[in-house]
């Protein structure tokens, strides 16, 4: 059993639940470094929470490498396309719980389980109770060791190297889209697996919309651009966001930069162990309400960043568990003026023995890109 996966058993051991069932999904990868392509037939793996050995109910075609490719024993139930899922789930539920429907609740992912498979689980299992193990592994995924902070510097620095490039392409002149489609090439040139999100390239009064969808407007003179975009590499995320100015920006615009970017220091600053996501918020918000702008910051200032690009903890008021060192999330105030423009900064934190540490090193100061 790996290392992660015993942590899981353990947490689960002292739940007073039966065990857990987890669809193919993050959490799975996490726990076990197993993949499968997304499909529409049942692949689950059923952890008992006595420590028993996990069983894996899979398609047949799936079995010789689940076999060849798990890092522990499991034991298998497989299943034809001619004969369908349904008793391999029955007898893999009977050796991972015992005959009969559980008593004690089974730990499914609220987040990620489909009806239909719940829906078999109900039908081998008639009342079978569940409850959602997403916060429970959520907060083992929390805090990353060594060998995944490498490899999220290692996408930090991809997508940085990616910006450099992209910026010295970026003129009026150019489409939001074309522009968005340009990011994406040099993000995959510098080395990734794919982007972290389809990147925004949000221009003019386009940047007052947080989500901005990429469009066919076209950079003007003394618009602002906000560029949020992230590379992946071996699975783990970075999310990098800057705001650039085409040609020299207003002297409100300007101002406006220069509080989010004290808003960004600001969070940055408060980042150290034990701290929560809350204060961290309140840190970054207290900034943009002195300034007046707090109406305007309509988001919360950072989310956690690993094998997903949301995932825990939530910087943001009432977000109150203290974070531990290892703890990876962003720090990304904003605001957001509807009609006329928007800023944002965003970096990726995390905390320290010491304190707290950027993984992004890209330059915080406004690049005013030259008509």
């Amino acid at each position: 059993m790996s290392i992660r996966l015993q942590r899981l058993t353990e947490r689960l051991a002292v739940t007073g639940w039966i065990g857990a069932a987890l669809m193919p999904s993050t959490n799975l990868a996490y726990l076990t470094g197993l993949r499968f392509h997304a499909g529409k037939r049942l692949t689950l793996l059923l952890i008992p929470a006595n420590g028993d050995t996990p069983v894996m109910v899979v398609p047949q075609l799936e079995l010789e490498r689940v076999r060849a490719t798990s890092p522990f024993a499991m034991r298998y139930f497989a299943w034809s396309d001619a004969e369908g899922p349904l008793n391999a789930l029955a007898e893999g539920m009977t050796a991972a719980f015992g005959a009969g429907t559980p008593t004690r609740p089974l730990a499914i992912e609220h987040t990620v389980m489909r009806v239909m498979t719940l829906r078999m689980l109900e039908t081998v299992a008639p009342g079978l109770p569940t409850v959602n193990i997403d916060p429970l592994i959520g907060e083992l995924r929390m805090v990353k060791d060594g060998e995944e902070l490498a490899l999220m510097e290692r996408a930090v620095a991809m997508v940085e190297q990616a910006l450099h490039v992209f910026l010295a392409q970026v003129r009026p002149g150019l489409s939001e889209r074309v522009l968005s489609r340009m990011l994406h090439d040099a993000i995959i040139a510098a080395g990734a697996d794919g982007e972290s999100f389809t990147n925004i390239v949000a221009s003019g009064p386009n940047s007052a919309n947080p989500h901005h969808e990429n469009s066919d407007r076209i950079l003007q003179p003394g618009d602002l651009v906000i560029i949020d975009c992230g590379a992946v590499y071996r699975g783990y995320q970075s999310d990098i966001t800057r705001t650039i100015a085409i040609g020299e920006p207003t002297a409100a615009a300007r101002h406006v930069y220069e509080v989010v970017l004290a808003a960004n220091t600001a969070a940055r600053a408060a980042c150290r162990p034990g701290v929560t996501g809350a204060s961290i918020d309140a840190a970054a918000r207290s900034v943009i309400e002195a300034a007046g702008y707090g109406a305007a910051f309509v988001h919360r200032t950072g989310h956690g960043l690993g094998l997903e690009t949301h995932e825990l903890p939530n910087i943001v008021a009432g977000s109150d568990t203290p974070l531990a060192p290892g703890t990876t999330f962003t720090i990304e105030p904003g605001i957001y003026l509807p009609g006329q423009y928007g800023v944002r900064i965003e970096d990726d934190v995390v905390i320290t023995e010491e304190g707290s540490r950027s993984l992004t090193t890209f330059s915080r100061e406004l690049i005013v890109i030259q008509e």
